[in-house]
């Protein structure tokens, strides 16, 4: 017994994946609506960490991603200048407990399509092409709209529309993401053989210049800066920044701008948080993920988030036979406290940097957050 029978799901994201999966493995009928017209083949690398594996365990794709990915323990600093010397070598905890690799680099569209594959080998109906438009409540259920027509009534309809969701906006919610004054350049390059985990260049003229490998011939290099209007540069222009913003770091660097100089290319994106107050749900309809709450990639834990959110979510849909308040009650105090606390930490590291702080407690903060997400959630 299941506390609902058919569900539509906004967004093809890992979070509205992640949902559409367990759900459909627990024999719900699941309408997944996805407004772009394909998966997208674009994007730059990701970092998973060990509780994000967990979760991707769980829907039953740890085997793929380890052939899609790369997997890693540990960080180092790197300080900015000739040589690059690593000045600290930096363990991880291992937040999906043993089983798992502290870290995982992989490339986003990599992990788009094995959750696709999955969700479409346990049965969800994937439609693209499909935007939800508009939706009315009942007691027993709730009409849904795509692309302005009404093409069902559903127990549930879930959010997982990302940062700018279209769901929020119809049930009322108001929370928006602010920047948070910084902004990221990410490019995939090649893969120096010397480069094995996580790297981070802290000083020099960017915040942040680092590189993750996500695979055994590449990595995606990044660059944090002060939030800037970048969004109307070229491919051409924008490798040019990254080249010359990345002049003062070396090491493996040195090899990134060989790679970046014939035109690879390069994203930006702005960072921004926020997150939604209790509750996250207005009857029927639910929000979860980057729809719920977002966060800069600080500690790298907005995908991880996003997947806790679909499994916990369904873990209580799947074991309860009806949709009550006890029900969302448990979903909130297992999730929000948890999101709030990444999304806090993760804007706070960002503000002690642009505010220069050299006496505040980064290793503290990052290693608590890290201790609180190898706890199951």
């Amino acid at each position: 017994m299941t506390a609902v029978h058919n569900v539509a799901i906004a967004g093809s994201g890992v979070a509205g994946l992640a949902a559409g999966i367990q759900l459909a493995r627990a024999g719900v009928i699941v309408d997944l609506f996805e407004a772009r017209t394909e998966l997208s083949t674009l994007g730059s690398g990701i970092s998973l960490q060990g509780n994000a594996l967990r979760a991707l365990d769980a829907l039953g794709v740890w085997k793929e991603l380890r052939s899609a990915g790369y997997p890693f323990e540990g960080v180092n600093l790197r300080a900015p200048g000739p040589g690059a010397p690593i000045v600290a070598e930096l363990p991880d905890v291992k937040t999906g407990g043993p089983d798992y690799p502290a870290a995982m680099g992989m490339p986003r569209p990599a992990l788009a399509h094995i959750l696709h594959e999955r969700a479409m080998q346990v049965g969800v109906n994937v439609h693209f092409g499909s935007r939800v438009t508009g939706l009315a409540q009942a007691d027993d259920g709730v009409d849904v709209q795509v692309n302005n027509l009404v093409v069902g009534t559903y127990d549930l309809l879930i959010g997982a529309d990302g940062i700018h969701s279209t769901v929020r906006d119809l049930i009322g919610i108001d929370t928006r993401p602010e920047p948070t004054g910084m902004g990221i350049w990410r490019a995939f390059v090649s893969r120096p053989s010397e480069v094995v985990r996580t790297e981070l260049y802290y000083g020099g003229p960017v915040y942040i210049a680092g590189y993750t490998p996500t695979g055994d011939d590449s990595m995606y290099a990044f660059l944090v800066e002060s939030a800037q209007d970048r969004f109307g540069v070229s491919d051409e222009e924008a490798t040019c920044i990254m080249v010359e913003e990345s002049r003062a770091y070396h090491g493996p660097w040195d090899v990134i701008r060989a790679d970046l100089a014939p035109g690879a290319h390069a994203n930006y994106t702005l960072f921004t948080s926020h997150i939604v107050a209790e509750p996250w749900n207005r009857g029927r309809v639910v929000i979860i993920g980057d729809a719920a709450h977002s966060c800069p990639p600080t500690i790298a834990q907005g995908a991880a988030q996003g997947l806790e959110d679909a499994l916990v979510l369904t873990e209580l849909l799947a074991g309860r036979d009806q949709l009550e308040p006890g029900l969302w009650g448990e979903f909130h105090a297992r999730r929000l406290p948890r999101a709030a606390a990444v999304v806090e930490a993760s804007v706070q590291l960002g503000r002690w940097q642009m505010d220069g702080d050299r006496d505040a407690d980064v290793g503290g903060l990052i290693f608590g957050i890290a201790q609180r997400m190898a706890e199951n959630p």
